[in-house]
């Protein structure tokens, strides 16, 4: 018998990671994306210490869906036998972006002398309040009734119909109607 030299190479161990997720949010035009809980190491030696860490998490895009793909990334591993171990640098997971609600502010109306209808004339159609930066989104009102015919000081005007346009609209939402209050002065 007899021995021939050589060498040989011991291979760090792959890791995985399991458990990770990250948390929803509401809109708000970044693809920006929150760890919500870390997970665990899966198949590190029970004993061993190894523990990894990751800089950032990014939607694919910034706008709102529902199980849209994260990536996180920057991940590394940390500990002293972190050197016999080897961990892919991004996971991937999914997470929802829902829409943001947008308000509609200054909405006015008229006041108007009896004439026996419940049409409302719009003196101001308002703005969106809650739009992200200079985003494309705009607003469709539709008509505007006051609650009853009769002659009344501060009474409620009801502005139905009211809808989202533009290019960014898909990520807001706006309820349908909007009120404010205006005079019928009798005639």
């Amino acid at each position: 018998i007899s021995f021939i030299a050589g060498s040989f190479e011991v291979t760090p161990k792959a890791l995985s990671v399991s458990g990770l997720t990250v948390a929803d949010k509401v809109y708000d035009g970044t693809t920006t994306a929150s760890i919500s809980a870390v997970g665990n190491l899966v198949g590190k030696v029970v004993a061993d210490d190894v523990s990894y860490v990751q800089t950032g998490a990014a939607f694919v895009d910034k706008n709102a869906g529902v199980g849209k793909t994260v990536t996180v990334s920057g991940i590394g591993l940390t500990g002293a036998d972190a050197g016999n171990y080897s961990i892919s640098s991004t996971v991937t997971t999914t997470a929802d972006i829902t829409v943001k609600a947008l308000t509609l502010s200054g909405f006015t109306a008229a006041n108007k002398v009896y004439d026996g209808l419940t049409t409302a004339t719009i003196s101001n159609a308002g703005s969106l309040t809650g739009v992200v930066g200079s985003e494309d989104v705009s607003f469709a009102n539709g008509s505007a009734t006051f609650g009853d015919k009769n002659v009344a000081l501060g009474k409620t005007v009801t502005m139905a119909g009211l809808s989202l346009n533009g290019a960014d609209a898909s990520n807001y939402s706006i309820a349908s109607t909007a009120t404010t209050t205006a005079d019928i002065t009798a005639k």
